[in-house]
């Protein structure tokens, strides 16, 4: 009761104006992006008074569990007004995204026209480099049009966004080989169409043998089922309840490198990093002899084959399913020892409440906990900088009056929607 007249008390705060960040046209200084950054700015401004004791109403200044359920929902409301934002200006992003990427694959055809120019110097102009250029032209215009076509998605990077809305690591990898693959055989096609002579017809089809091009091949075939064995091992594990996925407001370039929470990943970075090498090479390979498929050395292959084995382990190996190891009853200095009771709080103990990439407060504030019958929100308790509650490894929540004395079970509903163990405590009258 006192929650309630306390929000009637604060009344209706200013409604956002027409421009605020609901419009996301590329003139407008209000933005899908501003409306987000001030979004973000009011919310921490927000957060930080309420961990300092600032802006309480007097209705539940006076009780500890009243004037926390109130900044919980003041916060929650806030959060998903912040989630609301994000996705918004994440969905004008990307609209956007699919001229940068035409622009920057046009600007990769002029770096190459660039080089070619300047090393035909002295050397003369060829038509391996005639060739080149021509097949350079067919993939930036296919590439092009594909982003034309997807660009409400991302432009040409469409096929290499995940269902969670991050860059995964493993379609980049081939994505990058099947174009540099595709561009070889365009340059090897363009030389055999001006060839003159049948002989050096003979020899351009005879770079195209499986022997010239083993490794590369392999390579390819590698990265690609890499590509489509992870999607199946994340989705087995994610409905498996093994693995916890939440959606991001939008892809970014350190998704390669990095996991769901952001922190580096060292299967990731280790396999972008060899399968960017390896490529590398081919592509010096077949600038050097255009005349047939990068023959890529086995021991360089097989370095790549060792890079993509220890990435799928890396998927296998990641996540893990919450599970809760106790339940006490939460004791504030002075309080006498006492066995639980309805209105009191409890700690719930164990790991993996938080999934990776749900540190921010609309995601905490989706955590429930069932105390038998009774759905229970996590409340959210700000301190400067982030949250004290909810955390990964730990949570307080209160026993509901609707919870009946005896042996009940409690379970924790992370923000993915994964289940942990139950756990049995008596609550008493």
């Amino acid at each position: 009761m006192a929650v309630q007249e306390a929000r009637q008390g604060a009344g209706p705060g200013p409604g956002p104006g027409a421009h605020e960040g609901g419009c996301a046209c590329g003139d407008c200084p209000h933005g899908a992006r501003e409306g987000h950054r001030r979004a973000v700015a009011a919310f921490l401004l927000q957060r930080d008074g309420f961990a300092a004791g600032q802006g309480l109403p007097a209705a539940v200044a006076h009780s500890f569990s009243a004037s926390r359920q109130w900044v919980s929902e003041e916060l929650t409301q806030s959060a998903e007004h912040v989630a609301e934002r994000g996705r918004a200006e994440g969905e004008a992003w990307l609209g956007r995204l699919w001229l940068r990427t035409a622009l920057t694959v046009w600007a990769a055809v002029v770096t190459l026209l660039l080089a070619q120019s300047l090393t035909a110097v002295g050397a003369g102009w060829t038509a391996a480099r005639t060739a080149g250029l021509l097949a350079a032209l067919v993939v930036a215009g296919a590439l092009t049009a594909a982003s034309w076509f997807h660009r409400a998605r991302g432009g040409a990077l469409a096929p290499v966004i995940g269902e969670d809305n991050r860059l995964s690591t493993s379609r980049a990898v081939a994505a990058a080989w099947v174009l540099f693959v595709a561009y070889a055989v365009l340059v090897l096609v363009g030389r055999l169409a001006a060839a003159s002579g049948p002989a050096e017809r003979d020899a351009l089809i005879a770079g195209l043998d499986l022997a010239r091009g083993a490794g590369t091949v392999t390579v390819l075939a590698v990265v690609c089922g890499i590509a489509v064995l992870v999607r199946r091992v994340v989705g087995l594990r994610v409905l498996g309840q093994r693995l916890q996925k939440v959606r991001a407001h939008r892809p970014r370039a350190a998704d390669l490198l990095t996991d769901d929470a952001g922190r580096g990943a060292f299967a990731d970075i280790q396999y972008a990093v060899i399968g960017a090498v390896a490529l590398a090479f081919a592509a010096v390979r077949l600038a050097r002899r255009p005349d047939q498929l990068p023959d890529l050395p086995w021991g360089l292959a097989v370095v790549v084959l060792v890079s993509a084995a220890t990435y799928l382990a890396g998927k296998y190996a990641e996540g893990g399913r919450p599970v809760i190891l106790s339940v006490v009853r939460s004791r504030e200095a002075g309080d006498l020892d006492a066995p639980i009771r309805t209105g009191d709080d409890i700690e719930i103990r164990g790991a993996g409440f938080v999934p990776p990439g749900a540190q921010t407060a609309d995601r905490l504030s989706r955590m429930v906990v069932r105390i038998g019958p009774v759905h229970v929100h996590v409340p959210l308790v700000p301190v400067t900088g982030g949250f004290s509650n909810p955390g990964d490894d730990v949570l307080t929540v209160p026993v509901p009056a609707d919870v009946e004395p005896g042996r009940v079970e409690v379970q924790v509903v992370t923000a993915a929607g994964v289940e942990t163990n139950r756990y049995t405590i008596d609550v008493t009258d």
